[in-house]
């Protein structure tokens, strides 16, 4: 268990929750040029799918980070865990995130 807040509690300007029930759980992340996550807790292992491309920049807890050249149609597995999310190209992010439960 982390004490880090769920995505869905601190990250309101960019996440919406489109769908939950007891198997899954379905956001859509928009994030403009510069906009920026909280950090923020994803409790389960999850599937993202690149609506838009887009070069995001995550932080983790222990300080380092990953920049992600998202492309159009791009799948990418995640596993559960802790990150903040930057938007740091210059095009709209726009991905829709499936969390397996």
């Amino acid at each position: 268990m982390t004490d880090i807040p769920d995505v869905l509690e601190v990250a309101k300007s960019g996440y919406e929750l489109l769908l939950e029930n007891k198997k899954v759980r379905v956001m859509e992340i928009k994030l403009k040029p510069g906009e920026k996550s909280p950090m923020h807790n994803h409790p389960n292992d999850h599937v993202i799918y690149v609506v838009k491309d887009a070069k995001f920049k995550l932080g983790f807890p222990n300080g380092k980070s990953d920049v992600f050249d998202l492309k159009t149609g791009q799948v990418l597995w995640i596993e559960a865990g802790s990150h903040q999310t930057e938007n740091i190209g210059s095009t709209y992010g726009h991905c829709i995130v499936v969390e397996t439960k």
